[in-house]
């Protein structure tokens, strides 16, 4: 199972080579230049903030389409994309006015759209909902717009993170484990993973630097460890023990940073 370390430091992608990263387009968009990526990465669309700030997409299709065009460029290694989805959560459909129902066909259409205006562009699916059967029905969309999930080479599920270790959520990955979907698991860390690691092809976390907001910092330029790669790649390598003990693997070591990232 590859994990993807997720990062709020577009840098760090010029920093350690044999990680996969997870790089929010909240972190990108508003940049002059970007970094050239020495490891593969993928976007996070960020949705979930847009959607808590905003109560919708700011950020129309085509311009998305730009963008994501622009880091496949110039950053390169971009292994694939997420759309602009819309979350299921109760205090996100609180700030849209919308329902769930709602927010899963905007989901597959915006996904339908995207790969209209660039087939070339690796965005992926992601299933959205809140119940068991609100996630089958959102498959159930996705193959009336034309789109096998089985046949795709990765699925992510949203509105995960915050609920990981709950028996649902795990019911919800084995059901579609068990169709032979390569799922994607947003925001899958520690407690989600020790549970259901096996039915995941990936997943990705940053709350180590969550976790480093209450962790002094290492040296003068960090005052907690919220922002230092070292303590990110520690993190990184529990998340390896734990797929190791699983029989599973993250992919490869993490390598200590450059002496720049200090």
């Amino acid at each position: 199972m590859k994990f993807y370390l997720g990062v709020h430091q577009p840098v760090w992608l010029t920093r350690v080579p044999d990680v996969p990263l997870l790089v929010s387009h909240r972190r990108l968009g508003h940049r002059r230049t970007l970094p050239r990526a020495i490891t593969e990465w993928a976007l996070d669309s960020g949705g979930f903030t847009e959607l808590q700030l905003h109560g919708r997409w700011q950020i129309n299709e085509k311009d998305y389409v730009q963008a994501v065009r622009r880091y496949g460029d110039e950053i390169g290694n971009l292994a694939w994309a997420a759309p602009q989805d819309w979350m299921c959560e109760q205090s996100i459909l609180k700030r849209t006015g919308l329902t769930v129902r709602e927010h899963q066909r905007r989901t597959v259409r915006n996904l339908v759209r995207l790969r209209e205006l660039a087939p070339d562009l690796p965005f992926v699916p992601v299933l959205q909902g809140w119940t068991t059967a609100d996630y089958q029905r959102c498959a159930d969309l996705y193959y009336r717009a034309g789109i096998d999930l089985e046949a795709e080479p990765l699925v992510g599920v949203g509105t995960v993170c915050r609920r990981q270790h709950k028996a649902v959520v795990e019911e919800i990955m084995r059901a579609f484990a068990s169709r032979n979907f390569s799922l994607h698991g947003f925001g899958i860390k520690l407690g989600g993973l020790s549970q259901y690691a096996e039915a995941l092809s990936s997943s990705d976390s940053m709350s180590w630097s969550r976790r480093g907001r209450y962790v002094p910092g290492c040296g003068p330029s960090h005052r907690t460890e919220s922002n230092c790669l070292r303590f990110a790649l520690s993190w990184y390598r529990q998340i390896q023990t734990t797929l190791g003990s699983a029989g599973l693997s993250a992919d490869g070591p993490a390598s200590e940073p450059s002496a720049r990232a200090a």
